[in-house]
């Protein structure tokens, strides 16, 4: 018996996926706890439907992600550290600190656990952040920081 699966099972398939099983197994197990349903052709519709919706939505968090970064790259966000003598600063620009200037100073609204440093930003000038908006686009903001007077 073929089943669609609804969710992932261990050793079987992903959700989503045709698999084939004993016709026990599926009767006994697999449709009594609604982890799949039988693959008749109504639900095989209902599966590709499904799968294109996703696809598209997927394509617009895509483009979405796309027209961010191009709006990133193409601006800056200016900070200001407290310095101390012989221009050593006094605490660092973290990504919290990031996220709210660009929503503040660009006005757009990007997460802070999407800003990648590797470590705070301890030095004045200016450094390039990456901002992993997507899986497959990484955008970079220029980040300038300058002394506080």
């Amino acid at each position: 018996m073929e089943v669609i699966l609804l969710e992932d099972v261990k050793s079987l398939g992903k959700k989503g996926e045709i698999v084939k099983v004993n016709d026990g197994y599926a009767r006994n197990y697999i449709l009594p706890k609604k982890i799949g349903v039988e693959a008749n052709s109504k639900n095989r519709n209902e599966l590709e439907l499904k799968k294109q919706s996703e696809a598209r939505t997927a394509q617009k968090h895509l483009e979405a992600a796309k027209e961010l970064a191009a709006q990133l790259a193409a601006g800056k966000v200016e900070l200001q550290i407290k310095v101390g003598e012989g221009g050593k600063a006094f605490g660092s620009v973290s990504n919290k600190e990031i996220g709210a200037a660009v929503k503040e100073q660009m006005g757009l609204d990007v997460d802070k656990k999407k800003i990648q440093l590797k470590e705070a930003l301890k030095s004045l000038g200016t450094h390039i952040v990456p901002v992993k908006l997507h899986p497959e686009v990484t955008a970079e903001l220029k980040v300038v920081i300058s002394e506080e007077k």
